[in-house]
């Protein structure tokens, strides 16, 4: 048990209860979307692996903490997860500054996601974007420059899918965190990208456990 040197500091305990309760909110948000998140997830993890043995590769991107879990998951392929393997093609699209800035600077913010896929990406390669409402103008005409190049989609989202779930086709693959507040959304998002990497480990090692 932890020791608490000012447990009669009222203000200290209301905080400790905060901080109680947003772990709880957080469990219980995961554990709801459990059921309805694990077939997309599989879906998804399916549609990346036969990418990667293939030969493809893995485009990510979002903005703010999403930018992050993209980066996140792009190391985790590019290095590793759990297991020792191969290193596996994954480019995060939000890590170049000169590229960002030079599309911001002489286009705008909207493309440089874009412009980024339709340089890198190649028919049979896996977009994966990330935004927490759907709406993210960057993140969706990436989605339109992955489509012109024939490449897959998934999405992670919250908030019912915003613009993104009608953007996507049939062959892509939605992960729609089911919440609103967008703390929750990014941990659920987090959790899916551990699954992600882990279900692509299982499928290219065998792993039975």
């Amino acid at each position: 048990m932890p020791i608490f040197r000012n447990f009669r500091n009222p203000r200290l305990m209301n905080l400790i209860d905060r901080i109680s309760r947003q772990f709880e909110d957080s469990a219980r948000s995961k554990l709801a979307a459990a059921e309805w998140l694990a077939p997309p997830v599989a879906e998804a993890v399916e549609a990346m692996t036969a990418c990667l043995l293939d030969n493809g590769k893995i485009l990510a991107c979002g903005n703010g903490g999403s930018a992050a879990d993209a980066q996140h998951f792009a190391a985790e392929l590019v290095n590793r997860f759990e297991l020792e393997r191969p290193p596996l093609a994954a480019v995060a699209l939000t890590t170049d500054s000169s590229v960002l800035t030079s599309i911001g600077n002489d286009y705008d913010f909207v493309r440089v996601f874009a412009k980024q896929v339709r340089a890198l990406g190649q028919a049979g390669d896996v977009l994966l974007a990330i935004s927490t409402s759907g709406d993210s103008p960057n993140v969706l005409a990436a989605i339109t420059a992955a489509h012109e190049r024939e490449m897959r989609v998934v999405a992670l989202t919250g908030k019912g899918g915003g613009k993104i779930a009608e953007l996507l086709s049939p062959n892509d693959v939605h992960v729609c965190a089911p919440a609103e507040r967008t703390a929750r959304i990014q941990e659920i998002h987090l959790l899916v990208l551990h699954c992600l990497c882990d279900g692509i480990d299982c499928l290219l090692l065998g792993v039975e456990d």
